[in-house]
Order: structure tokens, then sequence, then C-alpha cells
């Protein structure tokens, strides 16, 4: 008789076994579109396009069309796609895409591939730019009289489903790993001042910390800490910082996190002339003097999300004095690419009086910029904004030569120098508040 482990006189190995696994790897994305009405007439075949977001390793983005995609039969229409704004080849997806009804009923439009089968499986992208959607989203004449159209403002809310396949053996036996919580354990000791052995007094409010864990964070703490000298300070007075910075400041040193805050959470509400005295400038400020590069990342990308043509002046300035250079590129791009409306903005008229040498870096950006477009692109050259000869008002824009430091260059603001802007308009020397 043979046993179950045994044939001819050879044992059998445990069995091994391995799993295929087919599965979508999932992202949204919110696209606003404020100015509905000024969109429309912008022509057939022509859209607005939302930010590119990644989901499944690939570029998207959401294309609308106000006047239709195709003019034969769709111009009554708007369409909505969503295309593939990165390289691949065969990237095969499910969609979902929503346009939200901002009534009270919230009886929203939802086309979605999820949660039902699809007799051909899911929508095949061949190459960049391919795209899926719909021609005839939804009759102009009836959105315009709905509640999906609201404040002259859409909201098309999109779901992207990449498909992905492997082999997956290490599921089939798998222990889940809790994220790390070693920030919630400093937070308490820091709350809790348990084991503390250094006091700040800033503005009169007092703050107990420990040399260790501030040491091991930030170079500058080290240094004043265990530089050699024999003499130890436990009591230290800070008076360059106001109480609500450093205890931000502390709670980063501790938790590797921006505090929780109604002015972080919610920057764009600060106007042009508090900007630089707003908690994430001297956060930037205070990550600059005690070297902290992701503190200043992290106010970098802050500052950027309430970037605008008003504000874009200061957080230059903001961002040089700094040193955050990922948000110095993002700043002068974005002057480059809207430079006539930046000029005539008062935080520009900031710039001219404060950082003069950034008008020669801004200068460079623009050239740049004009270069990128110089090979064929539709996109409207930064200096085609000048080509006429004349402003947004037919007052003459003349080009003259400046000298700082030695560097003579073509200066394209020579003509606000006289104290007035684009219009004509006496300004201050100081940014005034934003409407």
């Amino acid at each position: 008789m043979i046993s179950g482990r045994q044939k001819n006189g050879r044992s059998l190995a445990s069995p091994s076994s391995s799993r295929f696994v087919t599965e979508t790897i999932n992202g949204s994305h919110n696209f606003i579109i404020k100015g509905y009405s000024l969109a429309k007439g912008i022509g057939v075949g022509k859209h607005i396009a939302s930010e590119n977001f990644t989901v499944g390793g690939f570029q998207w983005a959401i294309y609308f069309y106000p006047d239709g995609k195709n003019p034969e039969d769709n111009s009554a229409y708007v369409s909505v796609f969503i295309a593939l704004a990165s390289e691949g080849t065969d990237v095969r997806a499910l969609f979902e895409l929503t346009l939200v009804d901002q009534g009270p009923n919230g009886k929203h439009k939802v086309h979605s591939h999820f949660d039902r089968s699809l007799e051909s499986g899911p929508y095949t992208l061949k190459y960049r730019g391919s795209m899926w959607g719909y021609k005839r989203f939804f009759r102009r004449t009836l959105l315009e009289s709905s509640s999906f159209l609201k404040d002259d403002c859409l909201k098309i809310n999109c779901t992207v489903g990449v498909v992905v396949s492997a082999i997956d053996s290490s599921r089939l036996h798998s222990i889940h790993v809790p994220d790390s919580d070693i920030g919630d354990h400093f937070g308490m000791l820091l709350e809790n001042e348990e084991g503390s052995d250094v006091t700040f007094n800033v503005c009169g409010e007092r703050f107990h910390a420990h040399k260790l864990v501030l040491a091991a964070r930030s170079p500058l703490f080290e240094k004043e800490f265990f530089d050699g000298t024999e003499e130890e300070n436990h009591d230290i007075v800070v008076t360059d910082m106001d109480p609500k910075v450093f205890k931000a400041l502390l709670h980063f040193i501790y938790t590797d996190n921006l505090i929780e805050d109604e002015e972080l959470s919610d920057a764009s509400s600060l106007c042009m002339s508090s900007l630089s005295d707003g908690l994430a400038a001297k956060l930037l400020a205070a990550s600059d003097k005690y070297g902290l590069p992701r503190l200043r990342l992290m106010c970098e990308s802050v500052l950027c999300k309430i970037m605008s043509v008003n504000s874009v002046a200061i957080i230059l300035a903001l961002a040089d004095r700094y040193r955050a250079m990922d948000l110095k590129s993002v700043c002068l791009k974005f002057a480059a690419e809207n430079l006539v409306a930046v000029m005539e903005s008062d935080g520009f008229e900031y710039l001219k009086e404060n950082c003069p040498l950034l008008q020669s870096e801004l200068l460079k950006t623009v050239a740049g910029c004009d270069e990128e477009l110089s090979g064929g692109a539709k996109t409207r050259s930064v200096w085609a904004q000048f080509s006429d000869g004349g402003d947004t008002n037919d007052r003459s824009v003349r080009q003259r030569t400046w000298e700082n430091g030695g560097e003579r260059s073509q200066s394209i603001w020579a003509p606000l120098s006289d104290g007035g802007d684009a219009r004509g308009r006496s300004r201050s020397r100081s940014p005034r508040q934003d409407d």
C-alpha cells in the first residue's frame, strides 16, 4: 500500500502556490470651472484642461469643451473627456465622470465603468493623447438652466482605475504593518513636558523642550547645545519670533508635521499686505534659520497654493530671501507666463523697489519661456503680449537699458519706473490689500 506522501517509493514535496492578480489602482480628481459663461465661444474643438493628476503611474487630465468637440453634430452640446497625458501604450483603465449637481437634490450626472460588467473589458488607451469621454455629454441649453451650474461655476469629478496585473504570492500570507506613530509619541513628549531640560521664553510665553530632540532635528540647536562650551543654558530668550510661530516650529520638530491652524488651512484668505506676516511666511523664515528642509518644502507648498497675479511678486521675494528654490522657480515661471498682468499689480511695484536683482532673473525666465514656445507651439508667446508696441491700454511700451551690478539688460518694465502703473495711476510704495 502506498501512502499519500509517497509514490513509487519517493516522497512528495509540499506543494507551492502563487496567485495571478488583476486589479485596479484608483485615483480621483476634482475639476472646478469658474466663469463658465466667459469660456463659451472659444470655438468648437477647443477645450479647457484640468491640471494633470497621477493614477497608476500615469498622468491624466480632464478636457472640457464648452462649444463641443466636433462641429458636425455636437455644437449644441458640451463635451467632457479624460485624456492620457503622459507616455504610455495600451493603458487599460476604467473611468467615471460625474457632473456635480450643486442644488439641494444632489442628482449628479454619472457615467461610470465601475461596479458593472463591460462586454469588451476595460477601455484601452493606445498612446499619449488618447481620450475617453462623451461628445454629447450635456445639451448646453439644459445645462445652463439646471442646478449643475451655480454662480457661473461647474464641478466635475473624475475617477480613473488603471488595470494592473502581477503574480502575487506574498499576499497569500501577509502581516499588516501599521504606519509609523513615532510622531505621535514625540508630540506627547512635547505636550506633557516630561523630562524637559530647556525652557524658551518667547515674548513672555514659556515653552519646555528637550535638548536631545532639538539637536537631533536642527543643526543650529545642535551647535547651540553641544558646541563644547562648559556653560549650559537652560533658559533661552527668543526675541525674533512670535509665540505662535515658535509653537508651530516645535510642533514640526517633534511630529514632522505642520500644526493644525486655520491660517495654514485657509491661507488663501490672507490679503497681500499680510502675506509676509502670515504663519506660512514666518515658518519659512524659521525653516531657513534652523536648517529644516522638510519644513521649508511644506511652507513652499502652502504658499504655492495661494499664488496669484497679485501675490506672486511678494511670494517670489520671500522665496528668494529664504532660499526656497522650488517655490522661487514656480514663481518665476508663473510671473513670466502672466507678465503683463503681474507688471500691473501692486506686488510688482513692491518687487521693483525692494528686490531689484530679481528683475534680471525674471527677464531671463521670460526669455526661456519664449524659447520653449519657439518650436512651432500653438501657445501664445510671452513676448506676443508686447508685439503691438503697446500695452492693453494702447500706451507705448518702451524698452530701455538698465544697469544692475554691471550687467546691462533690456528692461521690459521700464515704463513703470516713473511711479505709475500700466494705466498711468500713481502707486504707493507698499502693497495694498487685495480687493
